[in-house]
């Protein structure tokens, strides 16, 4: 793990903007209006999807993906000008909060500045012909870290953007080397201090496939060395098998068990139940009970909470990464869940989140019961993931608790409480 992180990453929630498609007007002065909401969900920081000009050749749609991108060293003209990215990290540092870029440094548009100014810093097939290593991605060809010269420009590039905002998300990192993202990492904290590193970490059935192919992939152990937060790509499969009903619940517990003793004492997952490249979250559980467990449970787990725009307000519609297609900021069929993360946020915050030993156990009307421990304290969550009223084993002594959700009491005996298939958070009798 990289030595200087911060367990208190572990206390805060991160919300994911797409400019283009946050507002109608797609620009960073729509994001600037909306601050003061945002800040209001309890938010800590605000991390935007490539803020950089998108190549034209070979592009997908009609606007191209925002990870084709063709001047690192630039803004994209369609969400403003230079002075206008300052401006909203300007507000957005006024407001509290910090801000984090999206760094996508596998691959460039085929049409970029340093396609033309540096061809010899990318991967070429045999043909002596541009490509890329992962043929669906048709509107990128990919850099050849073998030559360092790329890393001493990427790197520059870093500590320019550095000078702005607070942290980098990342694109696929464990495919560029990490002993680049450790030179990365040591430079940039000469220049912003305590500078956020988030990997986008990889499915295991793609770095296994990248594996085979030669390729260079990382597993989140190697990419730690680098970074703050990784990804919980590691236990995704174990989530949506779960929720397709492919797998049990059982599993998906012993999954994040597997977590706490396999990665460094200090690892911080990212608990996201959606992002831009998957399902969203009320699209894959429909029922706003349910919706509301999860929610609550993403936030209780071990690791730093994540909100993409629009799931606050059950938006079942992924925004498409090519055309614009505005996110409905409006409650979707009166899902409303922004009181609840403002709550979770809060009580995030607590210590014992920062520092514990965490647990998950399965129990029966698919309930998982979480525990943060740490010394004579422990803070416990009951989420009823089908929304089910259960009577289930809890880690706690008998007597009466607060559920600091709702402020209503609940009662522990002979180990066991009833929950009505809502969300229910209590502290521990021994909590100073």
């Amino acid at each position: 793990m990289a030595k200087n992180t911060s367990k208190k990453l572990r206390n805060m929630l991160i919300y994911q903007i797409f400019v283009r498609n946050y507002s109608e007007e797609g620009t960073f002065a729509g994001v600037k209006r909306d601050l003061d909401r945002i800040k209001n969900l309890g938010v800590d920081i605000i991390y935007l999807l490539p803020i950089h000009p998108i190549g034209v050749k070979n592009r997908k749609g009609k606007l191209g993906s925002p990870y084709a991108i063709s001047d690192y060293r630039a803004v994209n003209p369609e969400y403003g000008t230079l002075e206008d990215f300052k401006s909203l990290v300007d507000a957005i540092h006024e407001k509290g909060m910090k801000c984090m870029i999206d760094v996508v440094y596998n691959h460039t548009s085929p049409d970029s500045v340093l396609s033309t100014t540096h061809p010899e810093w990318f991967y070429h097939k045999q043909d002596g012909s541009f490509g890329n290593r992962v043929g669906e991605w048709t509107d990128i060809i990919d850099l050849d870290y073998s030559n360092k010269e790329l890393w001493d420009y990427q790197i520059e590039t870093l500590k320019y953007w550095a000078e702005i905002v607070d942290g980098f998300r990342c694109d696929v990192a464990p495919i560029v080397p990490v002993e680049f993202w450790e030179r990365a990492r040591k430079e940039v904290e000469e220049v912003r201090p305590g500078c956020i590193w988030l990997s986008e970490s990889i499915e295991p059935e793609f770095l296994i496939h990248l594996r085979s192919r030669g390729i260079t992939a990382h597993s989140d152990g190697e990419i730690y060395s680098a970074f703050d937060i990784s990804y919980d790509y590691d236990i995704y499969q174990a989530f949506t098998d779960y929720i397709t009903k492919k797998g049990d619940l059982g599993s998906y517990a012993e999954a994040i068990n597997r977590q706490e003793y396999t990665y460094p004492e200090n690892y911080i997952k990212l608990r996201f139940l959606e992002n831009h490249d998957q399902t969203r979250a009320s699209f894959l559980i429909p029922d706003r009970r349910a919706l509301r467990n999860f929610t609550a449970f993403s936030f209780f787990q071990k690791g730093i909470a994540f909100i993409y725009a629009g799931q606050e307000f059950g938006a079942s519609h992924l925004p498409s990464l090519f055309d614009k297609d505005t996110v409905n900021m409006q409650p979707e069929n009166g899902t409303d869940l922004s009181e609840l993360i403002r709550k979770l946020s809060k009580i995030k915050k607590e210590d014992i989140f920062t520092d514990s030993v965490y647990q998950v156990s399965a129990e029966p009307e698919e309930t998982i019961v979480a525990t943060h421990k740490k010394d004579e304290r422990s803070i416990v969550g009951i989420f009823s993931l089908k929304g089910k009223t259960a009577h289930v084993q809890v880690p706690l002594p008998d007597g009466i608790y607060e559920n600091l959700l709702t402020g209503e009491s609940v009662e522990v005996f002979r180990g066991m409480m009833n929950c009505c298939g809502e969300p229910v958070i209590v502290r521990s009798l021994y909590s100073e």
